[in-house]
């Protein structure tokens, strides 16, 4: 019979261990906002986050000869601001009880190693945090940062730098007539406005959709009919729910949330907008897990891992805990648009 790890007499993982050999280990579920990789991430060695709030602009560099010092990017009017990260943390206690005995595949070979049940426990808790850092970029891209209750305001970007939130664009997507395409240039327009000198030629504009906006947007008779003859035609036959479709260089994405339809989710007849690819618009700041030794004057990083033995002498249990200090940011909120199908 396979040997099994015993951690139930001895301190198997200590803390630098545990993050290396097991939370490196679980993958992270990919999920939209995440893959699209809008926001710059920030390392800090503070959980108060420093934030420059400037009306910033592109500037030209000037020559200079060599060994000559560079140019310094400095915040001209820059009113800097400090922001607490804030504290994300879950953990799961494995008792010795639970796993005495108990057999893993092949049932006829082995007991149920340690290891695989601490990673199977730190899977889990990876995919809830994974999960609640998806629901703030979701709340980052449309200017407020919510809680898990949904309701709790943890940063209300447009607040933050005195900025007051468009008013929402009426698509008219139940008229035959709209110009659905000027609407899109016009969310355009304004959002490269609103951008100044961050706006870049490589930079584009995402929309995360609902059921409804989406399914009225691709079967408005313009955009349709603009593509009927055309090699493009088949762009918009059997377009799939929750897909994406480009139109006047926006990138609309029907949008699939949480199964329960309100953790994460979009209202079924709305548009969110946002930029991709503009320097600074989203960032993500780290702070570090300084509560503890072994986060004292270093950097911060995603997670942070821990694996507890039973202090009593009994070696009862083992615990597993995930933390993570995060502050999603929206530098840009005047960038952002909504709009409604109807």
């Amino acid at each position: 019979m396979a040997l099994v790890v015993d951690i139930f007499n001895q301190n198997a993982f200590g803390v630098v261990e545990f993050q290396e050999e097991v939370v490196e280990r679980v993958d992270f579920r990919p999920q939209l906002l995440g893959s699209l990789n809008l926001f710059e991430p920030i390392y800090s060695r503070s959980r108060m986050i420093a934030i420059a709030d400037r009306n910033g602009v592109l500037n030209l560099i000037p020559t200079s000869e060599n060994g000559a010092a560079p140019a310094e990017l400095i915040p001209t009017g820059a009113n800097v601001r400090a922001f607490q990260a804030v504290r994300l943390a879950k953990g799961s206690t494995i008792y010795m009880i639970s796993i005495a005995e108990v057999l893993a595949l092949p049932f006829d070979q082995q007991t149920r190693d340690i290891t695989r049940e601490v990673a199977e426990r730190q899977a889990k808790i990876m995919e809830d945090m994974e999960l609640t850092w998806e629901h703030m970029r979701f709340g980052a891209i449309q200017g407020r940062v919510l809680d898990a209750d949904g309701t709790t305001v943890l940063r209300d970007w447009y607040s933050e730098w005195g900025i007051a939130e468009p008013a929402e664009i009426d698509f008219e997507l139940d008229n035959a007539d709209t110009d659905v395409r000027k609407k899109c240039r016009d969310v355009g327009r304004v959002m490269q406005r609103a951008g100044k000198g961050a706006w870049s030629p490589s930079a584009r504009i995402g929309a995360l959709v609902g059921d409804t906006f989406f399914d009225l947007l691709v079967n408005h008779p313009q955009i349709k009919e603009t593509k009927i003859s055309t090699n493009r035609a088949a762009m918009l036959e059997d377009i799939e729910g929750y897909s994406a479709i480009e139109i006047e260089n926006i990138t609309f994405i029907n949008y699939r949330g949480t199964d329960d339809g309100s953790t994460i989710a979009i209202g079924t007849d709305k548009a969110r907008f946002f930029p991709i690819g503009v320097r600074g618009a989203f960032q993500v700041g780290w702070a570090p897990a300084s509560e503890f030794k072994s986060g004292l004057n270093r950097p911060g990083q995603p997670v942070v891992g821990l694996l507890l033995s039973d202090p009593s002498g009994r070696d009862e249990w083992d615990r597993v805990e995930n933390y993570s200090y995060p502050l999603f940011i929206c530098t840009r909120p005047e960038m952002l648009q909504r709009a409604k199908a109807a």
